[in-house]
């Protein structure tokens, strides 16, 4: 599944693929297209068994498209601006989106139901799940046009740890001289990686002490 940006008098259009069917590869044909005509897709993953899509959109609004027939099957709008990433949670019960309104939020995969919130001051660009412990890092900072004129200091170009229980933040890591564009933990959660529009990429191993932390809420 991928979907095209919407610009030049194109639409943007999610197109789906069974790469069981040759023929569809090579002509460049799925078996499904679904146009998007309000509001362009800018995030998309999988949701549990590949039975549906869920696709972010640049209005702030959550899609659940069906694999099978493409309906729109789940929509639920708790961001105020674009959707920048969508990230499941290792056993693909949650998904973690990151939005321009400057918050990172959590939802159940298959009810689309809000449960928790995490509250930055710039754009959040990326959010990611550790697959072994309740926390969450956000990447972001401000945009990037305005980074030439902005400090590091100033642009909160760190990378920010936050509880999932409580929701507060625990943490930061800095290192990036410009805004994180995405952040992902390793399988094994024992480090996270980060790409920057510095043009780095920051594979960070966490320290033993961390595997001992136990959050006082």
């Amino acid at each position: 599944m991928f979907s095209t940006d919407k610009q030049m008098g194109y639409q943007c259009l999610v197109s789906f693929f069974d790469l069981r069917d040759p023929t569809q590869i090579e002509s460049s044909e799925p078996y499904m297209k679904i146009p998007c005509n309000e509001s362009k897709i800018t995030s998309a993953v999988w949701g549990p068994l590949g039975e549906f899509i869920i696709a972010g959109h640049e209005n702030g609004e959550l899609n659940q498209f069906s694999a099978k027939s493409g309906e729109v099957l789940l929509n639920v709008k708790e961001h105020t601006k674009q959707i920048n990433d969508i990230q499941t949670s290792k056993d693909m019960t949650m998904f973690i989106t990151a939005s321009k309104d400057n918050t990172a939020k959590l939802f159940d995969s298959t009810t689309f139901e809000h449960q928790k919130s995490f509250r930055t001051e710039r754009p959040v660009n990326s959010a990611a799940l550790s697959p072994i412990f309740d926390h969450v890092v956000l990447g972001g900072g401000q945009e990037a046009m305005d980074v030439t004129t902005t400090s590091t200091r100033i642009g909160k170009f760190e990378a920010r740890f936050f509880h999932l229980g409580v929701e507060e933040e625990f943490g930061r890591i800095k290192g990036h001289f410009g805004p994180i564009n995405s952040v992902a933990f390793h399988p094994d959660g024992k480090s996270y990686s980060s790409g920057g529009e510095d043009g780095y990429v920051r594979i960070h191993n966490f320290d033993p002490q961390y595997f001992e932390f136990e959050f006082e809420a």
